[in-house]
């Protein structure tokens, strides 16, 4: 994933007066646009942030911008939603990262609780069937597309397509569970490193040149801030509060629901989930599925690629498509009654987001003092190289299970979709040939799938 490289801005020159101050009112005010128009993923998501608060408002020079980033990078979770939070957190103290984090998830988690009501009550109506039956080949060619983005930067070698390919053969062949690939190639990443360390590298980093757009208001020479000076004391503080919100939340779950309901459960394989997010969200969709779908039966195989669909739609990182697992699951299992079906989705997916979410502001808040210790000294990073790489082989196998619910919608035995088919071979050319945008890539597909639905309903 790339950042937003030196375009136009860098030929201008940089300004040379010192930005002003920063309220976190005035702050808060960004956070919350940022929140709605953080679409296109994470390189997109990063690309405007750096854009605004790197070149534009210059709030933080390039080089803190990258040392945060590379940090982020190290972490599982959502690494553009941490560096909001990261950056939150270092203009305005804790209650900054914790805004700032905040509000890049909640509007897209308003929206999904939407989108996914609209789903579940609707779904059915034709219109609403033509534009998903149109959305689903392209949420194939995404993912597809999505292991062919990672792939490039990651394999970098023949042990890392060794890597990658024995995890697919792994989960294809074999249904090994998703956080065993993982710990494998980590343990792969930790032993490698210390015969071949160049083989273990880490592909397609941040940490290049710095650019310069002028003085920031935490620029490269700026010293640290008091409250962001790494401290024994503060770092048990923050673990110790962000562990015990766990424990309060997950045991009130356990005594109002039980350690088997559907919440309890859901709040805990989420956490888990949350751990195992290395390499962006679509690392960890074999694993919500697996769990989600084959083991709780929360939703269908058909209803997660919807989901996807929705997610890609919406501002916020990708990972919310949890949001709308999360919404089904509490709708289906009408956990509050049948006649309050859209209270228990929506519950359902607040606990989800909170529990996915948590540990990615415990990193930040606890980790962030000493990162700003560490300019330039990051490490570790040969287990993370191995896990991204076994990353492309999962997301492989989940493009081909995407293929085979859209293109056999009734098994192999069933019909082969041929329409499903030519849309997604064409939504599959203008993603590698014409690096046509997600967004504009949906909405012709939806159109497609539209106009073949009511209209020429019998090319089905």
């Amino acid at each position: 994933m790339d950042t937003a490289s030196p375009d136009a801005h860098s030929a201008s020159p940089a300004p040379s007066v010192h930005p002003q101050p920063v309220s976190f009112v005035e702050a808060l005010r960004f956070w919350l646009k940022l929140g709605f128009i953080s679409f296109g993923g994470p390189a997109g998501q990063i690309a405007i942030m750096h854009t605004e608060l790197v070149e534009r408002r210059r709030w933080i020079s390039e080089k803190r911008f990258l040392h945060a980033l590379n940090f982020c990078m190290l972490l599982p979770g959502p690494e553009a939603q941490q560096l909001a939070t990261y950056i939150g957190w270092l203009m305005h103290r804790t209650r900054g990262g914790i805004v700032a984090g905040a509000l890049f998830v909640l509007p897209s988690l308003f929206i999904l609780i939407a989108l996914s009501w609209i789903y579940l009550r609707f779904g059915n109506v034709p219109v609403v069937a033509g534009i998903f039956y149109g959305i689903k080949p392209a949420v194939t060619a995404l993912v597809l597309h999505a292991a062919h983005r990672i792939g490039s930067r990651a394999l970098k070698n023949r042990w890392m397509w060794g890597i990658a390919a024995a995890a697919f053969v792994a989960i294809f062949a074999f249904d090994t569970k998703f956080p065993a690939i993982v710990l494998a190639a980590g343990l792969i990443g930790h032993v490698g490193a210390r015969w071949a360390p160049g083989v273990f590298a880490l592909g397609g980093g941040h940490g290049g040149a710095a650019q310069s757009y002028g003085p920031a208001l935490i620029d490269d020479d700026t010293p640290t801030p008091p409250h962001a000076r790494f401290s024994r004391s503060h770092l048990i503080n923050i673990l110790a509060i962000g562990v015990g919100l766990w424990l309060l939340s997950m045991g009130v779950l356990i005594v109002t629901q039980g350690l088997q309901g559907t919440l309890t459960q859901m709040g805990w394989f989420f956490t888990k989930a949350a751990l195992l997010t290395f390499g962006g969200a679509y690392a960890v969709l074999p694993y919500v599925y697996q769990g989600a779908v084959e083991h709780h039966h929360w939703l269908s195989g058909a209803q997660m690629i919807d989901g996807l669909a929705l997610g890609e739609t919406t501002p916020g990182p990708l990972i919310m498509v949890v949001a709308f697992v999360g919404f089904v699951g509490g709708w289906l299992q009408q956990l509050l009654g049948p006649d309050s079906a859209f209270l228990a989705g929506a519950l359902a997916a607040t606990i989800v987001t909170f529990f996915t979410f948590l540990p990615s502001f415990i990193f930040i808040l606890a980790g962030g003092p000493a990162i700003e210790a560490t300019h330039g000294k990051l490490g570790f990073t040969a287990p993370l190289s191995a896990i991204t790489a076994a990353v492309v082989g999962v997301i492989l196998n989940l493009a081909l299970f995407f293929a085979y619910h859209v293109l056999w919608p009734q098994g192999f035995g069933g019909h082969f979709d041929r329409v499903s088919a030519v849309i997604a071979v064409a939504a599959a050319v203008a993603l590698f040939r014409f690096k046509v945008g997600v967004m504009t890539l949906l909405g012709a597909c939806a159109t497609i799938g539209l106009a073949v639905t009511v209209l020429l309903p019998q090319l089905r």
